[in-house]
């Protein structure tokens, strides 16, 4: 396969490319140290070392103990985990059967409530603002007495609106309802604190990180329980039966350790590169505009500094993303979780977008190895591809 420059890779929120050094403590647990956890003899003892070492590490990251993280394969199966456990219970108990969630969750989340939906729940979706923000005051309205659960993202994936998650746990407290946060986008990008958060159930995962993919973890607040998914030999205190991927798990905890670390220095570059290439491209190509907070008004702190979604008139998102990707370019016209690119994207339409500006979508995210220099190129790449598709459609050139 050809050698792909790491520097034109904008669809960081897909995945992200492994850290060294996560992949350096991880390849030991896959060759040498590869016994089960819940084996009881030296092979094994060595194992669940590793895995309690790599949980304490993990929670640390989210200010949390390490008996309230519950280890899964991906950010799906903590979402899943979550609430359908955790409203299922719920009803068992006689507690009700509503569940609310944000208009814009994840599919992650947004199927899951579907599939509640379809066992009988009763489901509320709550508005978002232009700039994808959850409504507080809409969410309020919607809770009644059988509200057993509520899930808002942390951050969106697909323009980067960080929600008030601490206000709204804030107001739930106390109320016997569960509330969920899916914080895949956020973590290791902004802070992420699930007791500051107040949030019952929080969703991190690796690779959006610089870990491996197939690992995530699911916080469960000391006192929470939910029912389990998957049932079997009672791992993870009976909340998520399978063997651990101890492998993953530590290779995890390095990233995260990493991650935490750098996270004020690189936040603050990032947000930089942002503005950069928000600026760039809103005054270089006509027609061009933002999805979601901007770059220089105050809404702008409560966005991921790692996402610029844009729209240009009468130019299709995918049809720019394939151009990009033929100049060397990986961008996305909407979430990698999703089951179509020529769909509009449900997020934008709930912010108040056409169906035809939904289309016109480009999703560019920035991780570690986004320099200057790559988002100058970029910026020159949109309008290379901008002209290109203006050309072809006998629409005026840009320049």
């Amino acid at each position: 396969m050809p050698q792909l420059d790491l520097a034109r890779y904008f669809d960081h929120a897909a995945a992200t490319p492994m850290r060294p050094e996560a992949f350096a403590v991880m390849a030991p647990y896959c060759m040498e140290y590869f016994g089960n956890p819940g084996s009881i003899h030296p092979f094994g003892f060595q194992a669940k070392e590793a895995l309690d070492v790599a949980r304490a590490s993990i929670a640390k990251t989210i200010g949390a103990h390490g008996k309230e993280l519950i280890f899964t394969a991906s950010g799906t199966e903590s979402n899943n985990l979550a609430i359908l456990g955790g409203a299922r219970r719920m009803r068992r108990l006689g507690k009700g059967n509503h569940v609310i969630a944000s208009a814009v969750e994840h599919p992650a989340v947004r199927e899951t409530c579907r599939a509640l939906a379809a066992e009988g729940f009763r489901v509320t979706y709550v508005p978002v603002d232009e700039n994808g923000r959850i409504i507080p005051e809409k969410l309020y309205e919607a809770i009644s007495p059988d509200t057993v659960l509520v899930s808002v993202m942390h951050a969106n994936n697909v323009v980067g609106t960080i929600q008030p998650i601490a206000e709204i746990g804030a107001f739930l407290r106390g109320k016997n309802i569960l509330f969920h946060s899916d914080a895949v986008q956020s973590y290791g990008k902004i802070e992420v604190d699930a007791v500051r958060m107040q949030v019952d159930l929080l969703t991190i995962n690796a690779h959006k990180l610089g870990g491996p993919k197939g690992v995530a973890a699911l916080y469960v607040r000391k006192g929470v329980r939910i029912d389990p998914i998957l049932h079997g030999g009672g791992q993870e205190r009976g909340m998520r039966s399978a063997t651990p991927n101890v492998a993953g798990i530590v290779a995890f905890a390095k990233a995260a350790e990493l991650a935490a670390a750098e996270l004020s220095q690189e936040r603050a570059r990032l947000a930089k590169l942002r503005t950069r290439l928000i600026r760039r491209l809103t005054s270089t190509i006509p027609g061009c505009k933002l999805n979601g907070p901007g770059a220089d008004d105050p809404d702008a702190a409560q966005v991921l500094p790692t996402h610029v979604n844009i729209g240009i008139d009468r130019i299709e998102g995918q049809a720019l993303m394939l151009e990009l990707e033929r100049l060397g370019f990986a961008t996305s016209s909407g979430s990698a979780c999703s089951a179509s690119g020529s769909e509009p994207s449900y997020v934008l339409l709930a912010m108040g977008r056409t169906r035809e500006a939904a289309l016109e979508s480009l999703r560019i995210t920035m991780g570690r190895t986004t320099t200057e220099k790559s988002i100058d190129e970029l910026a020159a790449a949109v309008e290379q591809a901008a002209n290109k598709w203006r050309s072809a459609a006998s629409l005026p050139l840009l320049r």
